[in-house]
C-alpha cells in the first residue's frame, strides 16, 4: 500500500471507543490501509466510523437492529445507497476480536484487522451468507491483509 497517507482519508475515518478501555495504536495507519482498499475496489467514500466497543454494547445493538440475539464480532450499517460514495458504521467487539484471535491461535492484530476490513467489504457490497460469497470476501480480506503494513 501507498506511504503516504491521502489527507481527505484521515477526514473521512473516524474511530470512537464505547464502552472498553482500548488503545487503538496506528490509527492513521490503518485509515490510509483501508482508503486505499476502497479506492483497489473503485469505492469513493464519504464518512466512516469505526467504533470499537464491549460485547454487551455489540450485543445490545445486535438485538435491537438485526434482532439476533447472539454475539458477534462485526456489526455494520450502511448509510448510502451502492452506487453512491460510501457512508457507514463498522462496530467492532474487542471481545470478539481477542476470543477469536486464542481460538485461532493468531495475533490479536491480525484479527482485528481482519474484522476491520471484512466490515469494509460489506459497506463496499460484498456478502457473506452464502458459501459462495463467503469464499469471495474471505479471499479479498486475504489480499487486503497481505497488502497492510506499518
Amino acid at each position: 500500500m501507498s506511504d503516504q497517507i491521502p489527507e481527505d482519508i484521515l477526514d473521512k475515518i473516524s474511530f470512537h471507543i464505547e464502552e472498553i478501555d482500548f488503545e487503538l495504536p496506528y490509527a492513521n495507519a490503518i485509515a490510509s490501509w483501508l482508503g486505499e482498499t476502497l479506492k483497489n475496489e473503485d469505492k469513493s467514500l464519504d464518512s466512516l466510523s469505526i467504533i470499537l466497543c464491549s460485547d454487551d454494547y455489540l450485543h445490545k445493538l445486535n438485538v435491537e437492529y438485526l434482532e439476533h440475539d447472539t454475539l458477534t464480532d462485526v456489526i455494520t450499517f450502511p448509510y448510502s445507497r451502492p452506487e453512491k460514495p460510501i457512508q457507514g458504521d463498522i462496530f467492532i467487539s474487542i471481545d470478539r476480536v481477542k476470543e477469536n484471535a486464542a481460538q485461532l491461535n493468531i495475533s490479536f492484530n491480525d484479527e482485528l484487522h481482519r474484522v476491520m476490513v471484512h466490515g469494509l467489504l460489506h459497506l463496499a457490497g460484498y456478502g457473506d451468507k452464502i458459501p459462495e460469497e463467503a469464499s469471495t470476501i474471505r479471499s479479498k480480506e486475504d489480499f487486503y491483509l497481505a497488502r497492510f503494513t506499518l
